[in-house]
């Protein structure tokens, strides 16, 4: 009882000491905007990567971002938004497939950390998503992965142009509009207006972060 009692004092202090700082989400997002764009021109000032931010953070992280990504070794969140230790707090898996433990990740972020903006990110060329296109059985867990990608799969079926990339994009604006009606934390913070949960495309080749339209879905042939 008394652990249980500290553990719970430990979270509420956390919740305290991050709620005034609050980065909006368009602030937020705009950052992350910023920060790609050098990136991709070659002027990455990669902030907060000193001795005195690892003290800082040490102390407490305040993130301002929660980016939800693919596990891909070339897809790293902080080096292609130009962001250090502590800015971002990342949740990654294979095809950006979320499960029970991503989700509840992905709601410490928002609920305890207080960052107000959610990126979910996929990139060009994805493997677990190719995958959901044209391999029809794959070995051991790895299905699991699969079968979450497969709705995505079969809208993308249904398009013109690239099946593998239209499935990506597709895939990630599928998960956006999960997390948006996921009850009761994310869902009740995305209807008053407290959070943003955004869909993105990183570009493999370019360096290039694209962000979805909010209505993407709404565009396609079904």
């Amino acid at each position: 009882m008394r652990k249980t009692i500290t553990t719970l004092t430990c979270v509420l202090t956390l919740i305290l000491t991050t709620t005034s700082s609050q980065v909006p989400a368009d602030s937020a997002l705009n950052s992350l905007k910023q920060g790609n764009n050098r990136f991709v021109e070659g002027k990455s000032i990669r902030p907060h990567q000193d001795l005195q931010r690892i003290k800082e953070v040490s102390l407490a992280q305040k993130p301002f971002a929660i980016i939800v990504g693919c596990s891909d070794s070339r897809v790293p969140s902080e080096i292609i938004f130009d962001q250090g230790l502590g800015d971002l707090f990342i949740v990654r898996t294979a095809g950006q497939v979320s499960s029970f433990a991503s989700w509840g990740s992905i709601e410490f972020g928002n609920a305890v950390l207080g960052a107000q903006l959610i990126v979910i990110m996929g990139h060009t060329k994805c493997g677990a998503v190719a995958a959901a296109c044209k391999i029809p059985d794959v070995p051991g867990h790895i299905v699991t992965l699969i079968n979450a990608i497969k709705p995505a799969a079969q809208l993308a079926k249904l398009q013109t142009g690239d099946e593998v990339e239209n499935a990506v994009k597709i895939n990630v604006a599928m998960q956006v509009q999960q997390l948006q009606n996921m009850e009761p934390v994310l869902a009740k913070a995305v209807q008053s207006g407290q959070i943003q949960i955004v869909g993105a495309v990183y570009d493999l080749i370019t360096g290039k972060v694209a962000f979805l339209d909010a209505n993407y879905l709404q565009t396609l042939k079904k």
